[in-house]
């Protein structure tokens, strides 16, 4: 049988599949919107897209134990969406960039 496209002309068709990221890029993207999945995450980046925050700040604000704050700031950290700075003993955690932010207001205001 004979692969047949209503719309897609061959050109179209190449044209879209050398567009396609590749399987790293869509490794990277899939594991950066999983963040979003998770109720805790989103309560963490919800927070610091107001203010930079401290664990103890976080977990006292959320009603959530320090280890798992501290374990979702981990996996935050590791995906590039938020950092921190030492502040004597305590780490001081902020968003990398307000596209995170951006990303959750388009999600709830719907664009």
């Amino acid at each position: 049988m004979q692969n047949r496209y209503l719309l897609l002309s061959e050109r179209s068709k190449q044209d879209i599949i050398c567009s396609l990221p590749e399987e790293g890029q869509i490794s990277r993207l899939a594991d950066y919107f999983q963040n979003f999945a998770d109720s805790t995450r989103i309560k963490i980046l919800s927070c610091l897209a107001l203010s930079s925050l401290c664990v103890n700040d976080l977990s006292n604000l959320l009603g959530i134990n320090q280890t798992t704050i501290s374990h979702q700031l981990k996996l935050l950290k590791d995906q590039g969406i938020v950092n921190y700075k030492r502040e004597g003993k305590i780490l001081v955690y902020s968003l990398i960039s307000d596209s995170v932010n951006d990303i959750m207001n388009y999600a709830v205001l719907g664009g």
